[in-house]
């Protein structure tokens, strides 16, 4: 049985949200101001997911958008988290990341999953076939010979490919991807912001399997949670409810027409039998003072042996959300300290 490890890196998940009256260009500037505060805060990396055809979520473009906050900070690791390899070949997100590390060298991440990222219809706008998921563990080995320059393809190269190392991550919200990372020797991060109920047992499976690669000698899991974290513990608890009431009106509508319904109704829908799965998704949320949010976030931890937490901070307004990322960064450093 493995030992907790003391302390648990901190990561951010920046899910690139377009606030309603905002504008995308507003977006990626408090992605700026929120990596600038994770890369002052002690955090190890911020991801960015790829998420297609979302009125509410600027990160489609994702190796865009992580070369402009690379540009605007110094040195905190930058990465996808993740890109959608089926929707790619993984020849293009070779020559992406590699043009990333050699601008950026030694602060480039990629992780890749196997989801569209979309509804069906924009997936076929992507171009995708409905059965390039079955390819993804030969996409992921396709990409990785082009990363290290020991390509699959004969006579097919990825240029530019940056001197140093791109790692890869495999993210998973199933037994699939802890297979995967675990056949492959590469890190697990488990989606359990939103997909909490396979955790534990992918985990389990995960670290069961793993087998040694030139990436990784041993396992390592990453466990993404949520986090309204405030000076004042009501002040917490409003901003979160506030971002799941407006999470639930995006998710139940698609659209522009979810702002028909009020909170009652949004309160409502969340408390009936229809609405318990969607509320369901965000069973790992830390929540409170920074004395509150360390305990959850250590007991979270704990509970799987993570290595890594990544973070989604979730205040409607950037400034809660800054501030939640230096309080929550400032309260683990200190119990790190008291640890050592």
């Amino acid at each position: 049985m493995p030992t907790a490890k003391t302390p648990t890196a901190l990561s951010i998940l920046d899910l690139a949200s377009i606030a309603p009256g905002r504008t995308a260009r507003d977006s990626f500037d408090n992605s700026v101001a929120l990596a600038r505060a994770a890369e002052g805060s002690g955090y190890r990396r911020v991801w960015y997911a790829e998420h297609h055809n979302m009125a509410s979520i600027a990160s489609s473009a994702t190796s865009v958008l992580i070369g402009h906050v690379a540009a605007h900070t110094e040195t905190i690791r930058l990465g996808a988290g993740g890109i959608m390899l089926p929707n790619h070949s993984p020849l293009v997100i070779a020559e992406q990341f590699g043009t990333l590390e050699t601008l950026f060298p030694g602060r480039i991440d990629l992780g890749l999953g196997r989801a569209p990222g979309s509804d069906q219809k924009t997936m076929l706008a992507l171009r995708r076939n409905p059965n390039s998921a079955d390819s993804f563990p030969q996409d992921v080995l396709e990409l990785q010979g082009y990363l290290t320059g020991r390509s699959r393809i004969p006579g097919v190269q990825a240029v530019p490919r940056a001197e140093g190392v791109v790692p890869l991550y495999i993210l998973g919200s199933s037994l699939f991807g802890a297979q995967l990372a675990a056949q492959l020797g590469l890190p697990y991060a488990f989606a359990s912001h939103f997909a909490p109920d396979a955790l534990h047992q992918a985990v389990a499976v995960y670290r069961d399997s793993f087998r040694p690669s030139d990436q990784r000698a041993e396992p390592y899991v990453m466990a993404g949670a949520n986090v309204f974290a405030a000076e004042d513990h009501d002040d917490a608890a409003a901003q979160k409810t506030i971002a799941y009431r407006a999470r639930a009106r995006a998710m139940v509508s698609r659209g522009a027409a979810g702002s028909r319904f009020s909170d009652a109704e949004i309160d409502a829908f969340l408390a009936s039998p229809n609405g318990s799965q969607l509320a369901s998704m965000t069973r790992y949320t830390a929540v409170g003072t920074p004395a509150e949010v360390r305990d959850y976030l250590d007991e979270f931890a704990a509970s799987i042996h993570a290595d890594e937490l990544i973070l989604a901070h979730h205040a409607t307004r950037i400034d809660d959300r800054v501030r939640s990322v230096e309080l929550t960064g400032r309260v683990m450093a200190a119990a790190s300290l008291v640890a050592e």
